[in-house]
């Protein structure tokens, strides 16, 4: 799945991690601290002199960390899986850089709202558009990047399906005793490409999202000081944002705990029906009503299964994500009946919150994906077991799955 694809990927992945955390710290240390940030609202931020700066020492460490492997390991589609993965990382901080941006306009315009309504200052049409036209050239360029983004990563996944797919076809001759291993080879491999690289690119964003969201979170929130039945507690907001994603986390991971091993048999029973099809259209042997109705049955009996323990799922994942929606105005109640903030701070601050919460609540918002990552992970597991002639997975061989 990833030697296909990486140099070395065990020791790729470990010096990647590393060489992303000197860079971070010696741009949070350092390096940051050379061009003074500009303070301006608007498209202007993304070429200002520091942002600028920032793409520069980007490049100049990417390069130097692609210069190093492909010296070390060269590998047939080293550009790709690193240069490509380093052009995936940098438009997710662009993206990040955008909410950033507009967080910053909601303050002003926000304001200009309140102002308005409330008549405490004169507000022309002028200004009011020309607020809303500085959110119009954010949103126009976030859109660009977006579209060039996407059509960039449809590219670099099926490059990864392209690496595996011929990794496996080498080995065929031994895999192909291996139950499925027609789907395993044409539908799995491009599903766990774009599986990974979803999951990574929202894994990515959301530690980005945290860098640059808790201190704008830590700055707005000073008006905060204390919590509803808590009271008072050193950064409240990042406190509640943490505790709340923690618990939400860690309660649908255990609801949702035995779904990649029955998402797994589904694959298995729908890969033998369609097998026995395939045989019929060629064998009259094959593909009789009995044994078609045998074997859907099997499926219809692990969709139900699957079905049930979805529902289990979607019960704890829908009433904490509706509690989510009304979560952050339970903590800033006091605070706005007490009327310590205007209405842009407010809405700065909640967005920033959203920000941050969302972050933490990755495992949440990603887990029925992670579930059918894990399941396709497990099916091509199997042939990277096969090829290095060792055992298969246990769940290759169990005759049902755990369920709730």
């Amino acid at each position: 799945m990833f030697v296909s694809f990486f140099p070395r990927p065990k020791l790729f992945f470990w010096s990647a991690l590393i060489w992303t955390a000197i860079s971070m710290a010696l741009w949070y240390g350092y390096a940051q601290g050379l061009v003074e940030p500009s303070g301006k609202i608007g498209v202007e931020l993304f070429w200002s002199p520091q942002q600028l700066w920032f793409d520069l020492y980007f490049a100049i460490s990417v390069a130097i960390f692609a210069g190093f492997w492909m010296t070390l390991a060269p590998h047939p589609w080293a550009i790709w899986s690193i240069l490509g993965s380093a052009l995936i990382l940098f438009t997710s901080y662009f993206q990040v850089q955008v909410s950033v941006a507009i967080n910053s306009w909601y303050g002003p315009f926000y304001d200009l709202v309140q102002a308005a309504l409330s008549k405490s200052k004169p507000v022309t049409i002028e200004q009011f558009y020309s607020e809303l036209s500085t959110f119009a050239g954010i949103a126009m360029i976030a859109v660009i990047v977006g579209v060039m983004t996407r059509f960039f990563v449809s590219h670099y996944i099926f490059r990864w399906r392209t690496a595996m797919n011929d990794f496996y076809v080498t080995n065929w001759s031994r895999l192909r005793a291996i139950e499925g291993a027609s789907q395993r080879v044409q539908e799995d491999t491009m599903r766990f490409a774009t599986t990974m690289e979803g999951l990574g690119v929202n894994f990515i964003s959301s530690v980005l999202t945290l860098l640059a969201f808790l201190p704008v979170l830590l700055r707005l929130s000073s008006n905060i000081t204390e919590l509803p039945l808590i009271g008072h507690i050193p950064y409240p907001l990042v406190f509640a944002a943490i505790a709340w994603s923690i618990l939400g986390t860690g309660a649908l991971a255990l609801i949702g705990i035995r779904l990649p091993g029955i998402e797994f048999f589904n694959q298995r029973v729908e890969a033998a029906y369609r097998k026995e099809l395939v045989l019929g259209e060629d064998d009259p042997t094959h593909a009789a009503p009995p044994t078609l109705a045998m074997l859907f049955g099997h499926i219809r009996h692990n969709y139900f299964r699957l079905y049930l323990n979805f529902m289990y799922f979607n019960v704890g994942r829908i009433v904490y994500l509706q509690t989510d929606v009304i979560f952050p105005y339970i903590l800033l109640g006091p605070t706005i009946v007490a009327g310590k903030i205007t209405l842009g701070s407010m809405n700065q601050i909640l967005n920033a919150f959203t920000q941050v919460r969302q972050s933490f609540q990755y495992l949440i918002n990603s887990w029925s994906t992670i579930v059918e990552l894990i399941s396709i992970y497990q099916r091509l597991r199997a042939f990277e077991a096969k090829i290095h002639g060792e055992p298969l997975p246990p769940i290759e061989t169990e005759l049902e799955p755990k369920s709730l």
